[in-house]
């Protein structure tokens, strides 16, 4: 009877596994927002600035989080056709645990939740994930530097652009050559585990154009959300809040930030909009770190809403 209960009890894990994941990723971070700022004083802030931009910008944001999970959808066609919403939870789950979690150590559940809920081989998906953010960083790269070149006249800085841009697509028709030298150097040992993490990569040019398309899509669309929010905040000029928002950003996406972003998030705000030409007296400064704080907790607060949504849209069995 012992045996039956716990079998019983494995296979309710089993099968509850990413929703006890997600709730409990969901409850940390709900602790750890009233830990650090605390709910109330979150309302407070953002009744300042009113409902309908709040709520709008952040089903904004929730938005993004289903190009995301569409572009790992698209990545791997026969692990996920037809498994939308449980993909959902695992990116939604892997984007709050690497947000929460300090030197981007959450990275290492995407790997994990997809070999256990599709079977994705745990190099293949480290792989995968390496070609992602990759793509994340050129992406956010681009975007600032056409906020830096701006209204540039200089035809020479725009080339560069464009070679910058199409940079990805170049290295990837190499990539060919790149992994046949590198399977002639290896030992042979280690072929089988090589052969995975190539596996990882786009398996042709359409699927690697797609992509890189969702990428740019992304954080495009993220980067002028922010910056709207921003701007109705008090940041000016304009350019200044897009600044703001691709410091903010580019900091989640390099290896090294603070536990859930604090500090590292709104410090890399305030620098990227007086790069971007904020004023640096002490008025617009305070304005700055206030602003830079709400933003921040939009985007801690959207994380945590989209995670919730994804276990609210339960996939049919």
């Amino acid at each position: 009877m012992n045996s039956v209960r716990q079998f019983r009890r494995q296979s309710w894990l089993m099968r509850n596994r990413m929703g006890l994941i997600s709730m409990a990723a969901v409850s940390a971070y709900a602790v750890f927002v009233e830990w650090v700022w605390g709910w109330l004083s979150l309302m407070r802030q953002w009744a300042e600035v009113g409902a309908t931009p709040i709520l709008s910008a952040l089903a904004l944001l929730i938005a993004t989080y289903f190009v995301r999970c569409y572009r790992i959808y698209d990545y791997f066609p026969e692990q996920t056709r037809g498994r939308f919403l449980t993909l959902l939870r695992v990116t939604q789950t892997h984007n709050l645990l690497n947000i929460m979690l300090p030197f981007r150590a959450g990275e290492t559940s995407f790997p994990l939740l997809m070999r256990t809920e599709f079977g994705v081989p745990l190099l293949r998906g480290t792989s995968a994930l390496l070609v992602m953010r990759l793509l994340d960083l050129h992406a956010l790269v681009i975007v600032a530097a056409i906020g830096l070149l701006g209204a540039s006249q200089q035809a020479g800085w725009w080339v560069l652009w464009l070679l910058a841009f199409f940079s990805p697509l170049g290295f990837f028709l190499l990539r060919a050559r790149v992994l046949a030298v590198a399977r002639r150097l290896m030992p042979g040992r280690i072929a089988p585990y090589f052969a995975e993490v190539e596996a990882g990569l786009p398996e042709h040019v359409p699927a690697f154009l797609r992509a890189w398309a969702m990428t740019m899509l992304n954080w495009a669309v993220k980067v002028v959300i922010l910056a709207w929010v921003l701007a109705i905040m008090g940041v000016v000029p304009f350019a200044a809040s897009f600044g703001g928002a691709l410091g903010g950003e580019l900091s989640s996406a390099l290896p090294v930030h603070g536990p859930a972003g604090v500090g590292t998030y709104a410090a890399a705000i305030v620098a990227g909009a007086i790069s971007f030409g904020a004023a640096g007296d002490p008025a617009t400064l305070g304005m700055l770190a206030r602003a830079s704080v709400n933003t921040h907790l939009i985007v801690v607060v959207s994380a945590v809403a989209g995670t919730l949504l994804s276990l609210a849209l339960k996939p049919k069995a």
